[in-house]
C-alpha cells in the first residue's frame, strides 16, 4: 500500500487539517525532479555580463527551495498541533486529579470514565505524531531517490528529531494519570519500601511475553486501570519508569548459560542489580534457582543487599560474612531479628562460594527502563513491563577486563563496540500471580493476554538472548526463541563478519538489505543515524531512550571470491548469478545442529532409492532378455531391445550412486569441520534430471522407429530386421 493511501486510512477525521501533507510534499519533488532532468541538458541561453541585468533564476534550485519552505512549514504545523493537544490533555487530567481527591462514590464512575478517556486522547496523540514522524521520513526517502544529486534525508532526520514534539517525553502524565486511577478504585497510595535485606523463598507463577513496541502504550494503558503504577524508591523516581541495571556472572565456559538454557535442576542465575540512572551505591545480589515444576517444586529466589564498595571484595573473596553481616543489620530499622540474619548468612556464603567454586566473573549487563504495576501490600498481581531492552558485554574486547581494572562493573568511559551490544526489538511483559489454589487470574488478567496484544514466550531470558548474541561463538546451543524473524534481524546487527571465503548469493544479498532496512531503527548511533530515530518513535510520547548509545562500527567490505581449487569445488561453488557482494555488517554464523547430519542422511537415501529403482528395472530387462533368448531364436528383436532399454537405464542408475556417495562425504566433511560455507548444490540434480530425461527420450525414439518399421513390414513382404535390433547387433558386435 502507498504511503499516502495508508496516511489517509489512519487519519483521525477531526485532525485531518493537521495530518503532514504527503501528496503536495511528493508533488513539489516530481516537479524538482522534472526540471533537475530538463537542467542536465546543454543550455544554450546566453550567458548574462553585466550586473545590471537580472540573472535567469535556476527553475531547479526554485523548485526545490519550495520544497524545503513546505517541509519546514508542514514540520511547524505538526508540533505546533501537538503542544496543543497536550495543553489541553494535561487541564482535562488536572481538572480529573482534584475531583477525584474528594469524590463522592456515586460521582465515581463518572471520573473513572473521564480519566479513560484521557488515556484514550493520549493514544491517539501518540498514533498522531508517530503517524506524522512516519510520513516525514518516508518523503525524505523519496527525495533523495529521485534526486540523488542533493540528498537532505541523513540531515534533515537528525533536524526532526531535535524537534520537541519528537522529544517530548510525557511519561509523568501517565504516572498522575495511575494515581487517578489507584485514588478511584479506592487502592492504598504506595508507599516506600524498607531495605528487605533478604527476600527468601519466593514462589510465584510467572509468565512473560513479547510485546510489540507499536503496542506499549495500549497495553500501559490496559493495565492502568486495573493496576497502579508502583514506586519502589520515590525520591529517585520520576516519569512511569525507572532505569534498571543488571550484571550476570559466569564463567568462561558459559556454565550457567547452559545449565539455564537446558533447564538442568537447580540450575542457578547470579546477578548484581541496582536501579537509577547514577552510579550504583546499594548493590542487590540476586540469586535465582531453577526446579522442576513437572516435579512439584518451583524455582526459587534470594537476594542481599551490599554497599557498591564491597561487592569487588565479596566477589575475591575477602569480606567475610560476619562483617556483611553486622554492616547489614547496622543499617536496618528497626534492628532485624536473629532468623532475618541468619538467612542473610546462609544467602551471602552460598553465593560466595559458588562464586570462588565456578570461578565466576562479570560477564555481560543488561539495561533496560522497568514500570512496575502493584497494589501495594497485594501480590497476588504484580507486572513487569520492560522497554527499550539491551544487553552488552561487561568486559571490552580491546580494553583492560573489569578483574584487570579491579572494578565489578564495566568502565563507562570506555568505548563501545557493535559486536559488544545488542537491542531487543520487543518490549517484556512479565505477570506474576500468586494466588491460593483453585482460584483463576482476575478476567482483565485474561483480557488482556487474549487481546492479541501480547505472544506469550516460556521461560524467556534476557540474559540468555543476549549470551547467544553477544557470545555466539562461545555458546552451544541457543534459545528456540531466536527464530524470530525480528530478533534475529537485531541479533544480526551485532554479529561478526563473516570470513572472506563465505560469500552470499544474490537472495542472501536481498535479505539481508531486507533486514537491514527492517532494523535500522535499532541502530542508535545518534542523531545522524538516518532512520536511526524511527525505531525510537514507535513509542516517543511514553517511552525513553537508552540510556547506552551504540558506537559506529565497521562496515562490511568487498570479498573477492577464490578461484575453484579442485572439480568438486568448481561444481559446489556458487553460480554467478549476481555480483559478489559482501553481506551487511554483522551476520551470524548458523549452527550446525544435529539434525543437519540426519538430513544429509535422509538426502542420500533418497538419492540411492531412486537410483535403485532405476537399477532394478535395467536389471529386470537384463534378465528378461536372456531367459527369453535362452529359450527362442537369437535373433530375436524383441529381447536385443529390451537389452537396448537396460542398457540405457543402468549407467543412469550407476551415475546416481555416484553422485549421491560424493554428495554425501562432502557434506559430512563440511558440516563436521563446521566450515562457513554453502552445503546445497544447485546442479547435480538439474544435470541428472536432464540425463533422465535425454535416456527416456532415447528410449521412447527407439520404440517409435521400431513401431513404425513393424507397420511398414506388415503391409508387405518379409519384416526387415528392427531398427532397435540391428543397433543392439552393432553395438555388440553381433
Amino acid at each position: 500500500m502507498k504511503f499516502g493511501k495508508y496516511l489517509l486510512e489512519k487519519s483521525r477525521e477531526e485532525w485531518a487539517g493537521e495530518y503532514v501533507d504527503y501528496k503536495a510534499l511528493k508533488d513539489l519533488i516530481k516537479i524538482s525532479a522534472a526540471d533537475y532532468e530538463s537542467n542536465t541538458l546543454p543550455s544554450f541561453s546566453p550567458r548574462t555580463t553585466s550586473l545590471t541585468v537580472q540573472r535567469v533564476q535556476n527553475r531547479r534550485d526554485s523548485a526545490e527551495e519550495d520544497f524545503f519552505k513546505c517541509l519546514d512549514s508542514e514540520v511547524e504545523k505538526v508540533g505546533r498541533f501537538t503542544a496543543q493537544l497536550v495543553a489541553k490533555l494535561r487541564e482535562r487530567l488536572e481538572h480529573v486529579r482534584a475531583a477525584a481527591a474528594d469524590v463522592k462514590p456515586e460521582d465515581a464512575e463518572a471520573l473513572l470514565e473521564d480519566a479513560k478517556n484521557v488515556g484514550d486522547e493520549f493514544l491517539q496523540l501518540e498514533k498522531y505524531v508517530n503517524l506524522n514522524y512516519m510520513g516525514f521520513h518516508k518523503i525524505l526517502k523519496k527525495h533523495d531517490k529521485m534526486l540523488p544529486a542533493s540528498p537532505c534525508r541523513q540531515f534533515y532526520i537528525a533536524h526532526l528529531h531535535n524537534q520537541p514534539w519528537v522529544q517530548g517525553n510525557y511519561s509523568d502524565l501517565l504516572f498522575v494519570l495511575s494515581n487517578v486511577y489507584s485514588k478511584l478504585r479506592g487502592d492504598k497510595s504506595a508507599t516506600v519500601v524498607s531495605d528487605p535485606g533478604v527476600t527468601q523463598g519466593v514462589r510465584c507463577v510467572t509468565t512473560k511475553f513479547w510485546v510489540r513496541m507499536s503496542d506499549v502504550s495500549t497495553v500501559k494503558h490496559h493495565l492502568l486501570q486495573h493496576l497502579p503504577v508502583y514506586q519502589v524508591s520515590p525520591a529517585d523516581f520520576s516519569g512511569d519508569a525507572e532505569l534498571v541495571n543488571q550484571v550476570y556472572l559466569d564463567n568462561s565456559s558459559l556454565e550457567l548459560y547452559h545449565c539455564r538454557l537446558d533447564k538442568r535442576p537447580n540450575a542457578m542465575a547470579l546477578r548484581l542489580r541496582w536501579q537509577g540512572g547514577a552510579g550504583p551505591t546499594l548493590v542487590h545480589v540476586d540469586r535465582k534457582t531453577h526446579k522442576e515444576s513437572w516435579q512439584g517444586e518451583e524455582s526459587e529466589a534470594a537476594s542481599i543487599v551490599l554497599p557498591e564498595e564491597r561487592v569487588v571484595g565479596f566477589l575475591e573473596g575477602e569480606y567475610s560474612v560476619e562483617e556483611a553481616a553486622a554492616e547489614w543489620a547496622a543499617r536496618q530499622a528497626p534492628p532485624p531479628g536473629e532468623a532475618a540474619v541468619e538467612a542473610f548468612r546462609a544467602v551471602f556464603t552460598d553465593v560466595q562460594r559458588v562464586v570462588d567454586a565456578k570461578q565466576l566473573k562479570p560477564t555481560m549487563r543488561t539495561q533496560y527502563m522497568r514500570t512496575r504495576f502493584q497494589i501495594p501490600f497485594d501480590p497476588s498481581v504484580s507486572v513487569n513491563l520492560d522497554t527499550t531492552i539491551c544487553m552488552m558485554k561487561e568486559n571490552s574486547e580491546d580494553g583492560p577486563t573489569c578483574s584487570a581494572a579491579g572494578r565489578w562493573y564495566r568502565d563507562p568511559t570506555l568505548p563501545v563496540a557493535r559486536t559488544e551490544i545488542t537491542r531487543f526489538p520487543h518490549a517484556v511483559l512479565e505477570i506474576k500471580l500468586t494466588l491460593a489454589g483453585g482460584d483463576a487470574p482476575p478476567p482483565w488478567v485474561s483480557e488482556l493476554t487474549d487481546s492479541g496484544l501480547l505472544t506469550e514466550v516460556s521461560k524467556f531470558s534476557k540474559y540468555i538472548q543476549g549470551v547467544a548474541t553477544l557470545f555466539a561463538d562461545m555458546v552451544q546451543a541457543v534459545p528456540y526463541w531466536v527464530d524470530d524473524e525480528v530478533v534475529r534481524a537485531s541479533m544480526l546487527l551485532s554479529a561478526p563478519e563473516l570470513p572472506a571465503e563465505v560469500h552470499p548469493t544474490a537472495r542472501d544479498l536481498k535479505m539481508g538489505k531486507r533486514s537491514k532496512s527492517r532494523m535500522q531503527g535499532a541502530d542508535m548511533a545518534g542523531p545522524g543515524g538516518g532512520a536511526s530515530a524511527e525505531r525510537e518513535l514507535r513509542h516517543p510520547l511514553l517511552g525513553d531512550a537508552p540510556t547506552l548509545r551504540l558506537m559506529p562500527g565497521g562496515s562490511g567490505r568487498r570479498l573477492d571470491e577464490p578461484e575453484p581449487s579442485g572439480l568438486l569445488d568448481w561444481w559446489f561453488r556458487k553460480p554467478p548469478m549476481a555480483e559478489h557482494k559482501a553481506l551487511p555488517p554483522g551476520t551470524l554464523p548458523e549452527r550446525m545442529e544435529p539434525k543437519t547430519y540426519f538430513a544429509n542422511e535422509r538426502t542420500f537415501l533418497a538419492w540411492l532409492h531412486m537410483a535403485v529403482t532405476i537399477g532394478s528395472i535395467a536389471t529386470a530387462l537384463l534378465g528378461y532378455s536372456g531367459a527369453t533368448q535362452s529359450r527362442k531364436h537369437p535373433e530375436e528383436a524383441a529381447p536385443q531391445s529390451v537389452q537396448l532399454i537396460a542398457i540405457i537405464l543402468l549407467p543412469v542408475a550407476l551415475l546416481m550412486c555416484g553422485y549421491a556417495l560424493l554428495v554425501y562425504l562432502w557434506r559430512t566433511n563440511q558440516i563436521a569441520s563446521r566450515a562457513l560455507s554453502y552445503i546445497d548444490d544447485r546442479r547435480g540434480p538439474r544435470a541428472l534430471a536432464w540425463l533422465v530425461v535425454a535416456a527416456l527420450g532415447a528410449i521412447m525414439t527407439l520404440g517409435i522407429v521400431d513401431l513404425v518399421e513393424e507397420i511398414e513390414a506388415s503391409r508387405g513382404g518379409a519384416p526387415p530386421p528392427l531398427a532397435a535390433a540391428a543397433a543392439m547387433r552393432r553395438l555388440l558386435g553381433a
